[in-house]
């Protein structure tokens, strides 16, 4: 992942790199959106630049020690929005979210450049633990719609997590992900390193659940 995601190193410090990195949110809504009708509609009616853009200042306040100043910005961003960005959380320039409503980045995830994210994403935990406990997603990544990706896990640049896709372990740069759990599909259907590990560990396999028959009834004994 390139180091231009690490706004934690605050490269966003001056007036001139704030707007910037605004602006870029704003024209990257616009390009990749294909119901955006121009940039002056994203700019007052698009959640997800709303969401980025408060994100971006509640991670700035965050850093300067407002921790509580922070996070009251980020539950009202979520109210409004439907997006929720925990103020800690890192995401790179250019991203897009797309729709947005039940989107959920936890507070230490790190999402890198021109990334897209449609709409029921979660980028969550799998633990209690205070350290590091979120996904760190690389450039180019695309989250398709009601994916969730668990755990301290890697997803190389250029991946596509497919939608409702469940990713639990690390994925290589160019990887496209499906299922539950999610399998990369440019390694002939295996599943990403580490999952059958991850599921041992964690729960039931799904070939462990019994689904139940269901009889019709018989109509001579309806009435």
């Amino acid at each position: 992942m390139s180091e231009k995601i690490r706004l934690r190193g605050n490269p966003v410090s001056t007036s001139t790199s704030i707007v910037r990195v605004l602006l870029s949110d704003l024209a990257a809504s616009t390009d990749r959106d294909p119901a955006a009708r121009s940039l002056w509609e994203n700019l007052f009616v698009s959640p997800g630049v709303h969401a980025l853009w408060s994100h971006r200042l509640a991670h700035l306040l965050w850093n300067a020690e407002a921790r509580f100043v922070a996070r009251a910005l980020s539950t009202l961003s979520r109210s409004v929005t439907g997006i929720e960005i925990h103020p800690a959380a890192v995401i790179g320039e250019r991203c897009f979210i797309d729709h947005g409503m039940g989107v959920v980045i936890g507070e230490t995830a790190e999402v890198g450049s021109d990334v897209t994210i449609y709409h029921g994403v979660t980028l969550g935990g799998r633990s209690l633990n205070r350290g590091k406990r979120h996904p760190t997603v690389g450039d180019g990544v695309t989250l398709g719609a009601g994916a969730t990706v668990l755990g301290p896990v890697s997803i190389g640049d250029d991946t596509v997590v497919g939608a409702n896709a469940v990713v639990i372990a690390d994925c290589p740069s160019g990887g496209m992900l499906v299922g539950i759990p999610a399998v990369d599909k440019t390694r002939r259907g295996k599943p990403a390193a580490g999952v059958a590990a991850s599921f041992e560990q964690d729960g039931p396999t799904v070939s462990s659940v019994t689904i139940p028959t269901i009889h019709p009834a018989d109509p001579a004994s309806v009435g």
